[in-house]
């Protein structure tokens, strides 16, 4: 397994992560025995970067991780853990509350739920518009010298909030969408991260699959968050779907698959970016663990550009409303 430096001042990890989100429910039903199975081959494979957020499935996630994890040894996996969005029994979201004490509320359920006494990084999901951003991670900072939480990340935030949060304590990393067709972190906020020694680790490198080359418009199942995602919707779907078309010609003169090519075009980014996969069955995973072995030329570059130019999407990443909660997105707001 290649390796690298999250950040700075974080671990060294696996060039490549596994986002356990999708193993809880989010994209419709999912398979427990299939999730722990993907996790114990990550595993094996090298990928010791798991990611969870604990309002995956309402604490499913972080328990299925904890089963996952029961008789492996505590140093071979890396666990990044979000809190702070709140949930309700009917599987609704109620904002953020990302307050020093719902902070140390969060972490200790977590702790308990995955079965561990530390996190290796932790981070609020979303910033919280009623907490100054120094309050939160000044929180997690006293957390790190209890010993609970090794290392501090950062999640879909903009350049201002984190100057100001890398002025109380280290950040390993930001969290954040980036694939060939969500590039607004170019725009700034990547360039504050490397002046300021942050990783990243990028999710949705596939756009939730759209681009991972196995969707088709008849995909979405029940439950599936993708039914109401702007570039799933009918008119941006036919349109997004060519743009793969146009990647699964350059992928098959290299005869790799198209999200093979997809997750290599994000690592190739720089050597600071760790790209998290949303393997949910093994099959996925190995083709994800096959991008390792894809290199891009310069020409490969070139031609992926042109084939998916910066701003060739169709319709937002997030429905209109979910965008607006976003602080990473403030800068493009107009």
């Amino acid at each position: 397994m290649q390796h690298r430096q999250l950040g700075a001042t974080g671990p060294r990890v696996s060039a490549l992560g596994l986002g356990c989100m999708g193993m809880s429910g989010m994209y419709g039903p999912s398979d427990r025995a299939e999730s722990i199975a993907t996790i114990h081959a990550a595993l094996d494979a090298g990928i010791a970067l798991l990611d969870t957020g604990d309002f995956y499935g309402m604490g499913h996630n972080e328990m299925l991780i904890g089963e996952a994890l029961k008789n492996v040894p505590r140093e071979k996996a890396l666990i990044s853990v979000k809190f702070g969005a709140l949930r309700d029994p009917a599987n609704g979201w109620g904002g953020n509350d990302t307050r020093p004490a719902a902070m140390k509320n969060f972490l200790a359920y977590t702790l308990q739920r995955l079965g561990v006494d530390y996190i290796d990084v932790y981070r609020p999901a979303r910033l919280d518009p009623n907490v100054p951003i120094e309050d939160t991670v000044g929180a997690i900072a006293d957390m790190v010298k209890a010993g609970y939480v090794r290392h501090i990340g950062l999640s879909e935030v903009g350049t201002e909030t984190i100057r100001r949060a890398a002025a109380v304590h280290p950040i390993a990393d930001l969290q954040i969408e980036y694939s060939l067709i969500s590039r607004g972190i170019e725009d700034g906020i990547l360039q504050t991260c490397r002046e300021l020694g942050i990783g990243i680790t990028a999710y949705g490198v596939l756009s939730r699959g759209l681009i991972s080359g196995h969707w088709d418009k008849n995909s979405t199942r029940k439950g599936d968050f993708r039914a109401i995602s702007p570039r799933f919707q009918a008119g941006n779907v036919d349109h997004n779907l060519a743009l793969v078309d146009a990647l699964r010609t350059i992928a098959q003169e290299k005869n790799v698959s198209v999200a093979q090519l997809a997750i290599a075009w994000v690592a190739a980014q720089g050597k600071d970016i760790v790209p998290l996969v949303g393997a949910r069955r093994r099959d996925r995973l190995q083709e994800a663990l096959g991008s390792l072995d894809v290199s891009l030329s310069g020409d490969d570059l070139a031609a992926i550009e042109a084939a998916v130019p910066k701003h060739a999407a169709a319709g937002e990443r997030y429905a209109a409303a979910q965008m607006a909660h976003l602080d990473s997105e403030r800068a493009h707001a107009h």
